[in-house]
């Protein structure tokens, strides 16, 4: 009878053994906060995937991919205008601390929606799910973070995230909404004219395309640094074919000179809501773009202004 349950204990003692080591390997191989990554291909078309500048897999349309291991590196795919070397792909990333961000391509077209989401339950800020579809999207940075901030007991700024847990699995969807993104028109560029005066445009002096030259009101004149991209509702006021602003400063107030300065998102300086009665207000602010004194004379720098309801000077057309 000895005899005949020895190989079952012996079996049960390797199992035992074999389990604990495995587990103690996982422990010591993937120190992360990040271990498993189950990766989803939502897209229209097979893709390949990247972690890094390794090709990783190949994923059919609808099908999916187990990944092992911690990791630190990007993952992306060439897909849809994408590239092997991750230029022009929208990125998921993880970081050793719990962190775990997207990248997206600057404010250029997205070669395709991105989600990643922690199974883990969503508490306090952490270990939420976030989804980028547009270049707008705020859950994404335009390029990978250089650093992290330090560890604390509240949620980090967007768009960083975390997930504190160690060994957490994550979802990476590529595609989300199961279509290649929408690439929206290329903005049209305009002029902008003080009230009713079209013979007037909102000008860069002396076409001086660099921080801090101050925007002006000059004769129309046909010129590039007369030429304007904005929508109605909130928006940037950007020169046309540049990288650079409508720019209020740091402290916006009453006969603060306004100037162009390299377009950043998110800034308050920068972020402007062309009203329904053609108002161009800095958000949030009470402050208005402004003719001062209504002179239309040329070299008039523009200022802002307190907005007033019925004030012509802060009356702009497009």
């Amino acid at each position: 009878m000895l005899l005949t349950l020895l190989p079952v204990v012996l079996l049960s003692l390797s199992s035992v053994s074999l389990a604990s080591a495995l587990n103690e390997r996982r422990q010591v191989t993937d120190p992360g906060f990040a271990t498993q990554f189950i990766i989803h291909n939502s897209c229209p078309a097979t893709i390949n995937v990247y972690v890094g500048s390794s090709l990783d897999s190949s994923i059919q349309s609808g099908g999916n991919h187990t990944r092992f291991g911690y990791t630190t590196d990007l993952f992306y795919t060439d897909a849809n205008g994408g590239n092997a070397n991750g230029v022009g792909s929208t990125k998921a990333g993880f970081s050793d601390r719990g962190y775990y961000y997207m990248v997206k391509n600057g404010n250029g077209p997205l070669n395709t929606g991105l989600s990643v989401v922690p199974r883990s339950d969503p508490h306090s800020g952490f270990c939420i799910p976030i989804e980028c579809n547009s270049p707008n999207c705020d859950t994404a940075f335009d390029t990978p973070p250089a650093t992290f901030p330090p560890i604390q007991y509240w949620t980090p700024p967007t768009p960083y995230y975390m997930c504190q847990y160690p060994n957490t699995t994550y979802d990476i969807t590529f595609c989300p909404t199961g279509a290649w993104p929408v690439t929206p028109p290329a903005p049209t560029s305009s002029k902008i004219h003080p009230g009713s005066s079209g013979q007037k445009c909102l000008d860069v002096r002396g076409a001086k395309f660099e921080n801090g030259t101050p925007v002006q009101i000059y004769d129309c004149n046909g010129t590039a640094a007369q030429n304007w991209q904005l929508v109605k509702g909130s928006t940037k006021v950007k020169l046309a074919g540049t990288n650079f602003c409508l720019d209020a400063g740091s402290s916006p107030g009453n006969g603060i000179g306004l100037k162009i300065w390299q377009c950043y998102d998110n800034l308050p300086a920068q972020q402007w809501y062309f009203t329904g009665d053609n108002r161009i207000a800095l958000e949030g602010k009470g402050q208005c773009l402004d003719l001062p004194n209504g002179a239309l004379s040329n070299s008039n720098q523009v200022q802002t202004w307190q907005c007033t309801t019925g004030n012509s000077n802060q009356v702009w057309t497009i």
